[in-house]
């Protein structure tokens, strides 16, 4: 039999493709067999990240070709900065270091942190087990019931600090929505928030993340002990049907910029990282590797044993078309947008 010209030439190509993957591969198996990979953690050790890192370490090895050992590494401090200062300017480039980071730092230098001497968008992003969606959530002796109510009544609202996520995401929300919520600041923890609004000495918290409130308190909801007025965030959560989505709710096309860049950082969820130059093939094998971490029905039922979320992973490619996309909004929106991160009500 003979076989047509065309037919050999896209099995030519098959073949040609298919051993440019193995061909891909194999130096990433060849690096890491007998290596150990650090993975660093921009927190402290017990904290979430810390537990996620290491659930993580315990399965990604397995994926990783040449089944290379991973070392924790906790390295907390400045909000995160220091672990993201480190991956930038000192960490290997060889593909040895990975790290697991807080979802802010690396839309700090957008945000005008001056702190913050990184270029985000040369870090190589490998992906999260999930993305965040906040909610505004209310007490429920507090009599707030709607956006509307929220508009019209002023409300308390736990924060630790001035410069803090729920300080800037109050300033946010009341600016676009037209919302009179006030920040009270010195609750150090959500616990903190959590037993003050039990205690009635504030009517609850402008930017509490879904996840948090189903882990830490999960009959708050089911038994109405506690309501959700508003959610925001990349996505909404399917649980939350009746909850108005703060993105629908907006309509001047520079308010719904200032927006997707302010819910940059949720969108990311708990990102995943390597620093800037690793080489390509070595990226690529630790994303594939990751996937399949997620993936991993014993990674899953680890994670959800001890009560971490693992819910909508994403992956690098689309962390880092999330970074992309913030770095580009226009300067009248990110000027807009540091002056809610410094404390300014614009």
């Amino acid at each position: 039999m003979t076989i047509p010209r065309r037919c050999l030439a896209m099995g030519g190509a098959a073949f040609a493709i298919a051993a440019a993957v193995s061909a891909s591969a194999a130096p990433a198996a060849q690096f890491y067999k007998g290596k150990t990979v650090s993975l660093i953690v921009g927190g402290s050790a017990g904290g979430g990240y810390d537990t996620l890192a290491r659930a993580i370490a315990r399965y990604i090895g397995a994926h990783i070709p040449g089944n290379p050992s991973i070392v924790v590494q906790d390295m907390p401090g400045a909000g995160g900065l220091v672990a993201m200062d480190y991956l930038f300017r000192t960490a290997a480039r060889d593909g040895s270091v990975i790290a697991l980071v807080e979802n802010g730092p690396p839309l700090a230098p957008l945000f005008g942190v001056k702190e913050a001497r990184y270029d985000a968008t040369k870090f190589n992003w490998l992906g999260t087990p999930s993305v965040e969606t906040a909610v505004v959530l209310l007490w429920h002796t507090v009599p707030v019931n709607s956006v509307d109510d929220l508009k019209t009544r002023a409300t308390t609202m736990g924060a630790s600090g001035t410069n803090s996520t729920q300080a800037f995401y109050t300033r946010l929300v009341n600016a676009t929505l037209g919302t009179k919520m006030k920040a009270i600041n010195g609750y150090k923890g959500l616990n903190d928030t959590f037993l003050a609004m039990e205690r009635g000495e504030i009517d609850g918290s402008p930017s509490v993340f879904y996840s948090a409130i189903t882990s830490t308190r999960p009959r708050w909801l089911p038994d109405h002990l506690a309501k959700a007025i508003l959610q925001y965030g990349p996505k909404r959560v399917k649980d939350l049907a009746g909850v108005p989505f703060l993105s629908d709710l907006i309509t001047a096309p520079d308010d719904k910029l200032l927006l997707q860049a302010a819910f940059a950082p949720l969108a990311l969820g708990r990102p995943m990282v390597m620093p800037p130059g690793v080489p390509a093939e070595r990226v690529a094998a630790m994303r594939q590797a990751l996937a399949e971490t997620f993936a991993d029905p014993a990674f899953v039922a680890d994670a959800k044993k001890i009560g971490l979320v693992v819910n909508a992973p994403q992956t690098g490619q689309q962390l880092q078309d999330v970074i992309d996309q913030a770095y580009a909004t226009p300067p009248r929106v990110v000027d807009r947008l540091r002056a809610f991160n410094a404390g300014a009500d614009r």
